[in-house]
């Protein structure tokens, strides 16, 4: 108790200075805060995992990074310091005031995230912050307060801003709530009873037990897919996901079915769900969770419970019929299965949802609903008592909220009202005082096809698109490019350049894999030189390098902090660190050689860091081109070896925009006619060289098509595992992506079959992979009587492309040391999780899975055809 009491101390000297800061330099500290807790989401999720043996890390690592950015994003820009009202005709001014010292209890079940997330809303605020974690879990939630508190004091926070409980203990947990100003609790209901019995005031939030509603107009496919993303996002344990599900009994046996097809499996028998009564409670005591059961996947508490089930279950549903307290199967469950009740009538299922919220009352319920249709009965889903009231969304993050609807403030403390015994029904936000109930209709994220102002392209464009600089008033221009390309093609740019009286300067320092500090040299010329026209030329690499030039140049010269350019985001919008703009001083002009990255119509830039060696994929709108010139002539004399591997490079950006979660009509056509043209052309391109111009220029086209599309609906795990495979072991880029495109293709298509886990993305509403790839094959002319057969058919497609283009089937063909590749197989594996690319693939990938693609294209492994 004196550790603990010295800890308060120090905190409400902390507070007293922290009190006094201006909203600029705490804006500075909540921004330093979130970076850190993002850049070590994935350490953290794997921390937090082992010690609870809960969750699932790669999921963990979803809401570590939900807690940092998201939570920034969202109150980046919220006032809290200083006067924030004013009515002189009044007099009146009113002026946010800080608290003091929160105490905060962190729960076993999210102890990363949670912690995060109260950290950072203690210092948007200007409060102290004391972490009492749960005992089961002190590690990892000590060490996520700890990497934020390091970064908030390296911002200029002070020291003991926030501490935290080494041992935790009954007896600390009481102290804490009895001495902090306010109490920020996330438990258990005897937890939260205790916190709002200190005497302090007290913001805790009770159990959830959250029934989904499914009425016979809903969108059954995608009802059964949400339920079951949700229901195993990290097994279960966000305490807004689905308990029970309340079916119509008019599609009870169409969704039944739908589930089974989906890896679940169905408990029907009395005995096997008596298995499942026994085994969920402690000492049979409704409420007191079996922790062996929480947080685990379906085949462990399938296993814990006694029951046998397929390999492949992801989640178990148990029918039941009282939804009465007496009902085991009624309460609320944090695990990878729920109950599921039939209900004759939409007023029955409304009832017996709220019989199942009287378990869990005040928390959250959903509705799979065609809305606009039957307004009546969204009507009476809203009697019910929740704080959120959710519509067609997967409760578990739709619930925490800015996930499938961008209005319901981000959280991980979810208010229950006074019908959970809490003091407020809102998500815990910063300015929370209010009971509030929220209804929340599942809403698209905004889609966009954004593309250089102008694109030219055909045999001997580039004298022609030159024309344009005199619109522009162009006097100056910098050519960033490198020496081969300058001795080869120099003359063709500095000649037009020269007809239209535009002076110019070349640098042609740029390295086959662009460094930063080659970068920094390039701004540092530019901005001596001051032009008003950037010309990026040669292959991917020139391109690249030139944009992050523009980028410095725009900037004024001002320092820019490429890690923070390159910190991973979830959503393009919303990330982190934002961009300068760009095009203020210069345009950008992009002017490919070669047949491969598509760089020159594409927001993208690959650089790679001199110190760590790694390859960083930028990627902002603001490095897009105004200006693109596409000319074939430019590629005829490129050798075969600058041929095959750039041209595979960009049929992966094809297939994988294709499947990505982000893609759209609009992307659609463009993958489609870029893989046509691959696919027809590349063999007679690489083959007949110069003699084939049309070949040449159809890939030339095909390559572009490819950038228009991946630029706009991002790319995948194929490009994820090249990226680390090239950095670790200098496997060119178009190289690695022949070899792992064919499993990536069979990964993806096989994940409903496979029982993988879907992409999370508002509009990915039902895993679709098998289904595009099949649509694809039958672009490309391709046989096939199934989708299976038509899957099998495009993987054989690209691998007897890619033999017939001279490129080798695996990575040891290339030589790739097998001891080197095994003892990094581990690290490029999470890298390879954590690549920008990853978030926009169809099926989300476990760090195993990745190893397993990773062993497979290494030794060249069979693939296994879907088609028997």
């Amino acid at each position: 108790m004196e550790n603990i009491k010295a800890l308060f101390d120090k905190a409400r000297e902390a507070y007293e200075q922290y009190s006094t800061f201006d909203q600029e330099k705490v804006d500075e500290i909540f921004k330093r805060a979130a970076l850190a807790a993002n850049e070590n989401r994935i350490y953290l999720a794997k921390m937090a995992n082992e010690e609870t043996s809960m969750g699932i890390v790669e999921d963990k690592v979803i809401k570590n990074h939900f807690a940092s950015e998201i939570i920034y994003n969202k109150y980046r820009d919220l006032q809290t310091v200083g006067t924030f009202y004013e009515n002189k005709a009044l007099g009146i001014q009113k002026v946010y005031e800080p608290i003091g010292v929160i105490g905060a209890v962190i729960p076993t079940t999210n102890p990363t995230s949670t912690a995060i997330f109260k950290c950072l809303l203690a210092l948007k605020t200007r409060n102290a912050i004391i972490i009492s974690p749960h005992p089961g879990a002190k590690k990892s939630t000590i060490e996520a307060a700890k990497i934020v508190l390091e970064a908030a004091v390296k911002a200029g926070a002070p020291k003991d801003i926030i501490g935290w409980v080494e041992e935790p203990s009954l007896e600390g947990t009481d102290y804490v709530m009895k001495n902090a100003d306010i109490i920020l609790a996330t438990g258990g209901p005897g937890m939260v009873k205790a916190a709002y019995s200190s005497g302090n005031p007290a913001i805790g939030v009770g159990a959830g037990n959250a029934p989904a509603l499914i009425d016979e107009s809903a969108n059954l496919d995608t009802a059964t897919s949400s339920i079951i993303q949700s229901n195993t996002f990290d097994n279960g344990v966000v305490c807004a996901t689905e308990n029970s599900l309340v079916v119509l009994e008019s599609v009870y046996d169409k969704v039944i079915k739908l589930f089974e097809s989906k890896n679940t499996y169905i408990v029907r028998s009395e005995e096997e769900k008596n298995k499942f009564r026994k085994a969920m409670f402690k000492e049979g005591k409704f409420g007191l969770l079996n922790a062996d059961l929480v947080g685990r996947s379906a085949l462990k508490v399938a296993e814990l419970v006694g029951i046998t089930v397929p390999e492949t279950t992801r989640f178990i549903l148990v029918e039941a019929e009282s939804t009465a307290h007496d009902e085991a199967l009624a309460h609320e469950k944090l695990s990878t299965y729920a109950a599921i009740f039939k209900a004759k009538t939409f007023e029955e299922g409304i009832q017996k949802s709220r019989d199942i919220l009287k378990m869990g009352p005040g928390h959250t319920a959903s509705l799979w609903i065609d809305a606009d249709k039957n307004k009546d009965k969204v009507e009476q889903f809203k009697t019910l008592n929740p704080g959120r009231l959710l519509i067609n969304s997967p409760s578990s993050l739709g619930g925490i909220g800015d996930v499938y609807n961008f209005g319901l403030e981000p959280s991980l403390t979810l208010g229950c009202g006074t019908h959970g015994g809490n003091s407020f029904s809102q998500n815990v936000g910063p300015m929370n005082l209010l009971n509030v109930k929220t209804v929340a209709e599942r809403r698209e994220n905004m889609q966009w096809l954004r593309l250089p102002e102008r694109i030219y392209h055909k045999f001997g464009a580039l004298e022609f698109a030159f024309d344009d600089l005199k619109e522009w008033g162009i006097k100056k221009a910098f050519i960033v490019t490198d020496k081969f390309i300058n001795q080869l093609y120099g003359k063709r740019v500095t000649t037009q350049l020269d007809k239209l009286g535009i002076q110019y300067t070349i640098y042609d320092d740029v390295e086959p894999n662009p460094m930063l500090s080659t970068t920094s040299r390039g701004a540092k010329k530019m901005r001596d030189f001051a032009p008003d026209l950037i010309i990026g030329f040669g292959g991917g690499s020139s391109m690249d390098a030139a944009k992050l030039m523009w980028l410095m140049y725009e900037n004024d010269g001002k320092e820019i902090d490429f890690k923070d350019l390159a910190v991973t985001f979830a959503d393009i919008r919303k990330r982190i660190v934002r961009y300068p703009a760009t095009n203020k001083k210069a345009k950008m002009l992009c002017i490919p050689t070669t047949s491969g990255t598509g760089s020159e119509v594409t927001p993208f830039s690959v650089i790679t860091d001199d110190e760590t060696h790694k390859k960083y994929p930028l990627a902002d709108y603001s490095l897009t081109p105004q200006m693109a010139i596409i000319d074939p002539e430019l590629t005829l004399t490129v050798p075969k070896g600058a041929t095959n591997a750039p041209a595979l490079d960009a049929l992966t950006h094809c297939l994988e925009a294709y499947v990505s979660v982000m893609s759209t009509e609009y992307t659609d056509g463009y993958a489609v006619q870029g893989a046509k043209n691959i696919m027809e052309y590349l063999p007679a391109a690489y083959h007949n060289g110069s003699e084939d111009k049309e070949a040449r220029g159809k890939v030339m086209n095909g390559a572009a098509f490819a950038g228009i599309a991946f630029a706009n609906a991002f790319l995948g795990i194929v490009h994820s595992l090249s990226h680390k495979v090239g950095g670790y072991h200098d496997v060119i880029h178009g190289a690695a992506n022949a070899i792992l495109l064919p499993y990536v293709i069979r990964y993806n298509a096989a994940c409903v079959l496979e029982g993988g886990k879907q992409a999370y993305f508002s509009q990915y509403t039902t895993q679709n992979s098998m289904e595009k790839y099949a649509q694809m094959a039958k672009e490309l002319g391709l046989k096939g009587k199934t989708n299976e057969e038509l899957v099998d058919s495009l993987i054989e497609a690209v691998q007897k492309l890619t033999a017939e283009v001279e490129l080798k089937a695996s990575f040891k063909d290339y030589g790739v040391d097998e001891a080197k590749f095994m003892e990094s197989l581990d690290m490029m594996a999470e890298d390879a999780f954590d690549d920008q690319c990853t978030g926009a693939n169809p099926r989300y990938p476990l760090i195993e899975d990745i190893k397993q693609i990773y062993i497979d294209a290494y030794y060249g492994n069979e693939i296994k055809k879907f088609a028997k």
